[in-house]
């Protein structure tokens, strides 16, 4: 059984645990997709730029026909992040087709969620300038998370990134997270 868009949406307790987004905000994210997939690759255009040399839709079908199923293999690879395989044969892909799938529906994911208001603010003057312009005040969690790296070869890199208090070289973000709608408002630079 391969994964659809269509019979996903009905069912919205999947449609959330695959996707991360609720049956509302499923609604409307495929609007801002579709509009920036058909600026990114023109339907008079091949994949690579090209003018086409037969009418779009001739030749062999695909197994990601529409934005909406697009839409859902890109959203179903960032929220469980499964192995390429997996997710291949969950919509009826091979791997290599996968990989190729996700390289190319990454960029445009993120310029859909940007465009909708989602994506979080990764520059920390443009989300304080956010949270001031807001009427009501939220109610803000901030957490940071600290990874370990490989050691830097470069001295001035080995300074940066040591982290004394655990004796290692790691790596730092913060994350802000409204409480009231869970969404993530500001995600530092690592």
């Amino acid at each position: 059984m391969v994964l659809e868009y269509e019979r996903l949406k009905k069912e919205r307790r999947r449609l959330l645990a695959l996707t991360g987004l609720s049956h509302k905000e499923c609604e409307a994210l495929p609007q801002a997709f579709s509009a920036v997939y058909a600026t990114e690759y023109p339907s008079d255009k091949t994949a690579t730029g090209r003018g086409r040399k037969r009418q779009s839709g001739g030749g062999r079908k695909g197994q990601l026909p529409t934005t909406e199923q697009k839409l859902l293999f890109s959203l179903v690879d960032q929220k469980t992040y499964r192995l390429q395989a997996l997710l291949g044969e969950v919509c009826g892909l091979s791997q290599s087709r996968a990989n190729r799938w996700i390289q190319r529906l990454l960029p445009i994911r993120k310029q859909a969620l940007d465009e909708w208001g989602v994506l979080p603010s990764r520059a920390p003057e443009a989300f304080a300038e956010q949270e001031r312009s807001r009427q009501e005040t939220a109610a803000l969690i901030i957490d940071g998370t600290d990874r370990r790296r490989q050691r830097p070869k470069d001295k001035a890199k080995q300074a940066w990134h040591y982290r004394g208090k655990h004796k290692a070289h790691r790596d730092k973000n913060v994350v802000v997270v409204n409480a009231k709608t869970k969404r993530v408002a500001y995600w530092s630079q690592t």
